[in-house]
């Protein structure tokens, strides 16, 4: 017999107990998150797992080391698969407007002393009313947040129906390795067709593309044990090497850093 979901209902708060409001949650595996709009912003940072929301007509897949921002009044909704620590940061809609927060959905990069000053958060969770050096802390973070490399959305999607069904062709066998020549042949492209249709469809290559997917599906087996080598493996690389130098190359760490880490 399947597994009912978790459904996680919104924080209900008539307005903030402070300007920049830090929450933190522990969920169990498959739990949902309905639709929600509130009247300031929120960005969101996972500790562990990849981060899964569906906001303007997106779906946002972000994993460990990016954060995912979403204004005020823009409505969201998501869930997670696996068992999942994350942290949101509440601010108001006029502080992250005049300090210069992005005006739409899109995944952050965060650095390794961003990640550090939420990582004390997490182990102190503070309570409003926050004494003067919470509050400084918050407001410290927020001018981070202000100059974070914008990452748009990190594994994006496309309405182009060609570019969609290759999506979906990878999605399904991410450790496949077929060249995009003859992924291109079995789309009726050229390969310089699709590598224009996919640059300007998801504004990277579609090698690019592949290997975040491979990132994001790698980051749920770390966390549940399986091997590097069986995870290298499993994505279609013929050494464990070869996975660790691209999950280094796009997560800033190793894969055995990151599961020690989390």
């Amino acid at each position: 017999m399947s597994k009912k979901p978790h459904i996680q209902q919104p924080l209900t708060l008539e307005e903030l107990p402070e300007p920049i409001y830090y929450f933190l949650r522990s969920m169990p595996e498959d739990t949902i998150y309905p639709a929600q709009t509130h009247p300031w912003g929120e960005f969101v940072f996972s500790f562990s797992g990849v981060l899964e929301l569906h906001a303007e007509e997106q779906e946002f897949r972000v994993p460990p080391n990016f954060g995912l921002w979403h204004p005020a009044g823009t409505e969201h909704q998501g869930g997670n698969r696996n068992a999942s620590e994350h942290c949101s940061l509440y601010i108001d809609d006029e502080l992250a407007t005049k300090r210069g927060m992005p005006k739409t959905s899109c995944a952050l990069l965060v650095s390794p002393m961003l990640r550090e000053m939420l990582i004390h958060l997490r182990n102190h969770f503070p309570k409003p009313p926050y004494t003067e050096q919470e509050s400084r802390l918050l407001d410290v973070i927020l001018d981070q947040l202000i100059v974070t490399p914008i990452a748009g959305n990190y594994l994006p999607d496309s309405k182009d129906p060609l570019i969609t069904q290759v999506l979906a062709y990878l999605k399904d066998d991410p450790g496949a390795n077929h060249s995009i020549r003859a992924i291109a042949e079995q789309f009726g492209m050229s390969e310089r067709t699709l590598a224009r249709k996919a640059q300007s469809e998801l504004n990277m290559p579609l090698s690019e593309w592949r290997q975040r997917l491979k990132v994001v599906r790698a980051v749920p087996m770390l966390q549940e044990g399986t091997s590097v080598e069986s995870v290298a493996l499993d994505l279609g690389y013929s050494t464990a090497s070869a996975f660790i130098a691209m999950f280094k190359r796009l997560l800033g760490t190793t894969p055995d850093e990151y599961r020690k880490k989390r």
